[in-house]
Parts: C-alpha cells; sequence; structure tokens
C-alpha cells in the first residue's frame, strides 16, 4: 500500500471509531445539533446532501489588501487570483497576490497584544478551559523556527466547472482555479508547542479555532471557524506560521499566526488562530460534519468522511479567451500540484485534447508544492480551440477527464478545458 493510501485507511478507521466513541458519549459537539450528527450516523441525509454556507454579512471591508482588477476577481468575502498575474513571479506565489479565502472579514490584529491559549482535558493538568497553557507572540519567536515551502489551496478551488464542463449544480462560492497559493511559511512546529503545554498521553484531537467574527449559516450563528485534527496529523508537519514569503504574515492571511497544515485543504489551515483546544475525546465542529464532506449519488447517504488532502490540479498561466496569431511560436506555461504527492509529469494537448505532448518540467517534484512547466506551441488555423492540461503524481494519481460529482462541489480534479482563439 502507497503511504497515500495508508494514510487514507488510518483516516477512515480514525474518523469511524470516533462517530462509535460519539454514539457512546465519549465525544463533544460544540455547535453541531444531534440531527446533524445523526445524518452522518443513521444515515437520514438526503442523497442530494446538505446546503452550503450561506455568506455572512460582514462589516467592509472584508479585505484589507488591495485588489486590482488585473490581479482578483472578487468573490464576495473572498478574492480569486488571475493566473496571467501569476506569469513569471517565481515559485512562490508573492504575498499581494495570493488568493483570499474568508468566512467573515479580516480582523486586524497587534501582536503585543495577541495571546495563544491551549486547553482541554488532552493536557497535563488542565482539566478545562479555566486553566489554560499561554504563549504570546514573543514566546513562539523564541521558540526553534521551521521553514516550509507548502500550497494553501480551497477545498472548493475549480467548483464552477461542476457547472461549466460538467453540467452539473453544485452550491458554494464558484472558483475558477485561482482558490490556491504556495507560500514560503515560517514559523515554529505545533508539536513543539503542545508538548511545551503537557501533551497528555490520553489526547486524540487538536482543534485551533480562529479569533475572526462568528460565523452565521441560515441565521444561525456557528460560532468562529474551528476544525479539530487527528493528533497524528498535528505532530507531523503542521506548523504555528508567523511568517509568508520572509515578511510577517499579512492580515489577511493570517496574522499574527495562523495554523498551517500542508497538503490538505485550506479549511484546516486556520488563520488567526487565538486558542486550540487539546481533547482526549474526539471532537466535531460544522466544518467536519455539514460541510466539508462529499454528499451526492456516489457517496454514502451520510456522506464521506472528513476531507484531509487535497486533490490534482493544473492550471495554464493564461487568462481565459486568450488570443494567439496563428503561426507564431509560443510557449505555453502552467503549473501542476497534488495533495497526494509531487507532480512527476505533466501532458499537455493544445487541440481539445486530440493529441498530447509531454511539458518540460521546471522545479524539481516536491511534495506540498506546485511544479511549473512549459510547452512550445506554433497555432495552426484560425478558430476558437482549447489547451489542457493533465498531471500525474508520484502516488499515481492523474487527473481524469470528469470529476465525482458532489453537492457542494469540493476537490474538482478533473482536466480543465482552457478557452483560447487562434486568430
Amino acid at each position: 500500500m502507497s503511504a497515500a493510501g495508508s494514510a487514507d485507511h488510518h483516516e477512515i478507521a480514525y474518523d469511524r471509531r470516533r462517530l462509535r466513541q460519539w454514539l457512546a458519549g465519549e465525544a463533544r459537539a460544540e455547535g453541531v445539533t444531534r440531527r446533524r450528527l445523526l445524518t452522518l450516523l443513521a444515515a437520514t441525509a438526503a442523497a442530494t446532501g446538505l446546503p452550503a454556507p450561506e455568506p455572512a454579512r460582514a462589516a467592509d471591508p472584508t479585505i484589507v489588501k488591495p485588489l486590482p482588477p488585473a490581479w482578483f476577481i472578487p468573490r464576495g468575502t473572498n478574492a480569486e487570483t488571475r493566473w496571467e498575474a501569476l506569469r513569471g513571479t517565481g515559485h512562490h506565489t508573492p504575498n499581494e497576490l495570493f488568493f483570499v479565502r474568508n468566512h467573515t472579514a479580516t480582523p486586524v490584529l497587534d501582536a503585543d497584544e495577541w495571546r495563544l491559549r491551549l486547553w482541554g482535558d488532552g493536557l497535563r493538568g488542565t482539566p478545562g478551559e479555566d486553566r489554560p497553557v499561554e504563549f504570546g507572540y514573543d514566546d513562539l519567536r523564541a521558540l526553534p523556527a521551521v521553514t516550509r515551502t507548502a500550497f494553501v489551496e480551497c477545498a472548493g478551488n475549480g467548483r464552477s466547472y461542476y457547472s461549466t464542463q460538467q453540467g452539473e449544480t453544485v452550491t458554494g462560492t464558484a472558483w475558477t482555479l485561482g482558490a490556491v497559493g504556495v507560500a514560503r511559511w515560517r514559523g515554529v512546529r505545533l508539536a513543539d508547542v503542545l508538548r511545551r503545554a503537557g501533551l497528555s498521553p490520553y489526547a486524540v484531537d487538536v482543534q485551533p479555532r480562529g479569533l475572526d467574527a462568528e460565523y452565521v449559516s441560515g441565521g444561525e450563528s456557528l460560532g468562529r471557524v474551528r476544525r479539530p485534527l487527528p493528533l497524528a496529523k498535528a505532530l507531523d508537519d503542521v506548523l504555528l506560521a508567523y511568517e509568508m514569503n520572509g515578511e510577517p504574515l499579512p492580515y489577511d492571511h493570517g496574522y499574527p499566526v495562523r495554523v498551517l497544515v500542508p497538503s490538505w485543504v485550506g479549511i484546516a489551515s486556520i488563520k488567526w488562530v487565538g486558542d486550540i483546544e487539546v481533547s482526549a475525546q474526539p471532537l466535531y465542529s460544522p466544518w467536519n460534519t455539514t460541510f466539508y464532506r462529499l454528499f451526492g449519488p456516489a457517496y454514502p447517504q451520510e456522506g464521506s468522511k472528513p476531507l484531509t488532502r487535497q486533490t490534482i490540479k493544473s492550471a495554464f498561466e493564461l487568462a481565459s479567451g486568450a488570443t494567439f496569431p496563428a503561426g507564431q511560436s509560443q510557449v505555453l506555461h502552467g503549473r501542476s500540484w497534488s495533495g497526494a504527492g509531487a507532480v512527476a509529469r505533466v501532458d499537455v494537448s493544445t487541440d481539445g485534447g486530440t493529441k498530447w505532448r509531454r511539458a518540460r518540467l521546471h522545479d524539481r517534484p516536491r511534495s506540498g508544492t506546485w511544479t511549473r512547466w512549459s510547452v512550445p506551441w506554433t497555432p495552426g488555423t484560425p478558430g476558437p480551440t482549447h489547451l489542457l492540461a493533465r498531471a500525474t503524481d508520484t502516488a499515481g494519481r492523474t487527473q481524469p477527464d470528469t470529476a465525482v460529482f458532489n453537492t457542494q462541489g469540493y476537490l474538482f480534479d478533473a482536466v480543465v478545458r482552457h478557452p483560447v482563439t487562434v486568430v
């Protein structure tokens, strides 16, 4: 079994064990109704899935940094990076070009006043929140630092293609492919902080929570964004990051400190982290029950296990609908990435999928980040066509022609048909 397959097996077993513990009264589900959890256990949810969250009404501005139209596509409280703006920017996405995914509005916090509180019955000698362990900003920066290059990607990245390519109706923000970015993150290992806080041998879940405003869905406040991590993942490669590409985190990207969970869906990388519950019981939140599971005809009625690793994708560094003069040599550029392993191969078609050529890779394939590539092209007959890119990763996953439908439009992984015109 591959490393990715082994991890999948462990995560499925972990989730089933959590559900059994909840049934036995041995788990907590803050902010999740009994009815919502029963949909996971008793298969009472409709096959069409649960409704997607409604955007909260956040005060302006919801995003602090400038959003020039040449760089971003506004998406409500979010901002999608235009792929043509990434051309020539290097391996790391510049901070000013990095996409923004907000549930409410970006909070502007003061690092001098910020505290990270660790609490819960998964810590030694801290049976409840009344006796937390606290770290200040300078406390974290005094610990041994780690630098890691990794992508952060919204689970719904590519969601619009379920509709535009596959004719399927899904709910949620209509991202194309710009809800992803790669940065060089610097911070401290979450494992080091947990151990300094007095990690108990009975701990099973770690739940970071953000300091942004409470999230409202269907007229109900679900509280601040939070999502549990299995202890094994928390102790593996998770960072509490305070720098992004050599600078303090920008406000929109989690200042002063955020969680970074490499290769996993972006919801796991909680921004503006303010507290972390360490629990000896399995934990649930709306972000691993109602949201960030897969619902639909291809999945159990109770939904899939909570989403963890990202899927595989490719994108051209090119505007949709770009034009090219016939007979003039071009070099097409793009990037491919996967949550399951490094991208080892990319094949490109310039005629809508009839013929394929292998692209030249410009980065040594590494897990957790993307691989840049290029392929030469001399456009021929004038008229519309589609450019296609298909990646294969070291775990043996290759982008399919069609993504498996789910009602909330998560994890689109099919080859995207990029429209261009030869003139």
